[in-house]
């Protein structure tokens, strides 16, 4: 089956079931692609997990119990090394490591990189390895300088398969640096009419007027 996600997703006991609900004839033709697909990185991919600054993580315990984490740091953090793998650095958190700890027995991560304000979602599966200090020469290139937070550790993550998801049912959400630059030329707007307004009042006090009532 050559769509690397739907090869690892599309279980016989999921298959089962959207055969049942009617979607089996759907992804049926998404798995007979003519040549393999969604495992290497385009620059479609690479572009979109750069402009993220968040993402979530899912791994497995050996109770086999899932578990999601966030990570996030600044913009771009999450670096696209080639087009099989990415990484970031990991900074630190409340220290509790269960994510790290899941990692040590069982190496699969499933990552959700959210884009809200376009309704966008990018989910991976891959294998992660833990990074530490002592590899100086990995870490640098996952490090952000500029960013004040102590690292623990880095996470390389080798692709083995990712798929673009619907729009559907996304809330639109926008940060404080989006809303801050949507909102600058009503800013910049307010500001200038404010000024004009203040030129205005002091025309009239010099020239021995008193302001017209409004």
């Amino acid at each position: 089956m050559p769509h690397h996600f739907a090869e690892i997703a599309f279980t016989p006991t999921v298959k089962k079931v959207q055969e049942a609900l009617g979607s089996r004839s759907s992804y049926a033709r998404m798995e007979s692609a003519p040549a393999a697909v969604n495992q290497r990185l385009t620059p479609a991919e690479a572009g979109f997990i750069a402009a993220r600054d968040s993402l979530y993580m899912a791994t497995v315990g050996e109770t086999g119990w899932p578990y999601i984490q966030h990570r996030g740091g600044p913009t771009g953090f999450v670096r696209v090394l080639d087009e099989r793998t990415i990484g970031f650095a990991d900074f630190r958190g409340n220290r509790q490591y269960v994510s790290v700890g899941n990692l040590t027995g069982d190496d699969r991560v499933s990552l959700f990189f959210m884009d809200y304000p376009n309704k966008t979602r990018l989910k991976l599966f891959g294998r992660a390895t833990l990074v530490g200090l002592d590899d100086e020469a990995t870490l640098s290139r996952l490090e952000m300088p500029d960013y004040r937070a102590r690292v623990e550790r880095g996470l390389l993550v080798t692709v083995e398969g990712f798929d673009w998801n619907c729009p559907q049912h996304i809330t639109e959400r926008h940060t404080l640096e989006d809303m801050r630059a949507m909102t600058a030329p009503l800013v910049a707007r307010i500001a200038e009419l404010e000024a004009a307004l203040a030129r205005h009042s002091d025309a009239g006090h010099s020239d021995g007027r008193a302001p017209a009532d409004r």
